[in-house]
């Protein structure tokens, strides 16, 4: 006779007639959730409001933690729990206000029946933006139905039109029209540059593009890890590396090869900000342990024969060592320290190494298709990706403020080397230090692309911008606004305003890479004939469409 003896479950929550259960998820790190609490208390009140303006009580689906500080979800458990004890029919709303760790709800997401709205706050300094748009990817990514909303008040018309109708139908569907897919029987596939593109895509899957990764699912982006079978029907196979081995492989690199790394780029004209307390401020250290970082995330680059190499970032190795970015920054340059492997040869010289932040795998696919292009047709290859981190008007015109976190290649900098400064990554996040690679975006000409994933099929966002070198007063206002240690690119992407990126974009992130006016055209038309020909559905966004 079996007898079950199973952990009991909680008494199931029901919204009543006129209530909307909400709940809100956030970071893994208490530090952050305390900081950010403040914020989210706020926006439950205009949450609250609104609702209430529309005949409706907001119910919060879980307790506020006094003992913590917080009333956020902070963990995979602790989200898996709360659910079970939610009515799995009922509308729930999703509100972030800030940077939120996917995977602590995304699964109980997926087996939840009723409605989903992820609804944002539209803030630099508080980004829920940023957290909303990984959100939307890993339940895109995981074939979960949702709606999306934004504000930055929760008072203007798109935020109450959208909560009326998703109250009302349970769904809201945006505008998506600026973006059209493009097929293989498109005649942009018999031009000079669609050929050009074919070529490429075709050695690229015959040969492959190995991906090293550094460990995956960095800070809960379900969006970032792709299937492995997507992956390979792609030419892009994975190379799976662990953290705990590139810290021996660090350990290897002497002193003396460090110093000289170091000093190489303070005499290119870097400013670093260092100080002499290590708990709070830069050290020489901390960047020559950064140094002995890139040095041998080369080797590994050489000896598996990668095509990009990525690193977790800010799990792991953020209690281990010195912060990755100036390493990651300065592998994805051009103009870099001659790094010599084993038996001293230089590796790669004159040729940026595609270096994934965050091993997001979706950023990785368009990153090294976009080198890969650029550097056979002899053109600047360097590629980053950036947080879709805020955006704001400026004389009549709606600017975007995208911000890696922490470092770009130099060539992306105003100034390249000598335009670039290094602080200290914040002692809240980085209990070890690291160099960011700070500095202003170039003005430019820029196509930009991300991948996502509806079961093993890939696609391709792609579009072209414009980078923007805003007055000072102006840039420093947004710097202020957002993370004051970490690059900002200022653009405008060519025929998609906020609201119809907000409303599609699958990532918090956008990958790009220079191109000069005079080649972009053509440049686009080989990238969408290199993405076809690697079994990519690729998506033209706005104004881009015309070049084709």
């Amino acid at each position: 006779m079996l007898e079950l003896s199973l952990p009991a479950s909680p008494a199931v929550l029901s919204p009543g007639d006129d209530e909307v259960l909400f709940v809100t998820n956030a970071d893994l790190r208490e530090s952050a959730n305390v900081a950010c609490w403040p914020v989210e208390a706020k926006y439950e009140e205009l949450l609250a409001k609104a609702l209430s303006s529309l005949g409706y009580k907001a119910r919060r689906a879980h307790p506020v933690k006094t003992d913590e500080g917080h009333g956020f979800i902070s963990g995979q458990r602790e989200g898996s729990d709360i659910f079970a004890g939610i009515d799995p029919d009922a509308p729930v709303i999703v509100l972030l206000t800030a940077w939120q760790y996917s995977h602590h709800i995304a699964p109980s997401l997926v087996t939840h029946r009723g409605p989903v709205l992820l609804l944002a706050n539209f803030d630099g300094t508080w980004p829920g933006l940023v957290g909303m748009l990984c959100l939307a990817g890993s339940l895109t990514a995981l074939g979960r139905d949702y709606s999306r909303l934004w504000s930055e008040n929760f008072d203007d018309p798109l935020f109450m039109d959208g909560l009326s109708a998703w109250l009302e139908t349970g769904r809201m569907n945006h505008d998506l029209s600026h973006l059209s897919e493009i097929t293989a029987d498109h005649p942009l596939m018999q031009s000079e540059a669609g050929k050009v593109g074919r070529e490429v895509g075709a050695w690229s899957l015959c040969h492959k593009e190995i991906l090293g990764m550094f460990d995956t699912l960095c800070m809960g982006m379900l969006n970032g890890v792709f299937p492995q079978k997507a992956l390979c029907d792609i030419g892009m196979p994975i190379e799976g590396l662990s953290q705990s081995d590139l810290l021996v492989e660090m350990e290897k690199v002497p002193d003396t090869l460090r110093e000289e790394c170091l000093a190489w780029y303070e005499a290119r004209g870097m400013k670093f900000r260092f100080g002499t307390d290590p708990a709070t401020e830069l050290t020489r250290e901390q960047v020559k342990e950064q140094c002995a970082m890139m040095i041998a995330l080369a080797r590994y680059v050489e000896r598996f024969g990668l095509s990009a190499v990525g690193v977790q970032y800010q799990q792991g190795l953020a209690r281990c060592c010195a912060a990755s970015d100036f390493a990651e920054g300065a592998i994805g340059s051009t103009e870099r320290f001659p790094i010599p492997a084993e038996d001293g040869h230089i590796i790669r010289p004159g040729k940026p190494i595609p270096c994934v932040n965050e091993v997001d795998m979706g950023a990785a696919i368009p990153q090294v298709m976009m080198f890969r292009l650029l550097d056979a047709l002899g053109l600047p290859a360097e590629t980053t990706l950036h947080d879709v981190r805020w955006g704001s008007d400026y004389e009549g015109e709606f600017i975007w403020d995208f911000e890696i976190s922490g470092a770009v290649p130099f060539e992306h900098l105003k100034g390249g080397i000598s335009g670039a400064t290094g602080f200290r990554q914040p002692a809240m996040y980085f209990p070890k230090g690291g160099s960011t690679i700070a500095g202003q975006g170039k003005a430019g000409r820029f196509l930009w692309a991300r991948a996502f994933y509806k079961g093993t099929d890939v696609f391709l966002h792609i579009g072209t911008g414009r980078a923007r070198e805003l007055p000072e007063e102006e840039f420093e206002r947004r710097r202020r606004a957002t993370s004051y240690e970490w690059p900002l690119l200022n653009a405008t992407l060519d025929g998609v305003g906020r609201d119809a990126l907000m409303a599609a974009h699958q990532s918090n992130h956008i990958i790009i890479a220079y191109v000069d006016e005079d080649k972009l055209g053509e440049v686009l038309k080989a990238f969408v004939a290199q993405a076809l020909t690697c079994n990519i559905r690729s998506l033209v966004a706005g104004d881009a469409r015309d070049h084709l």
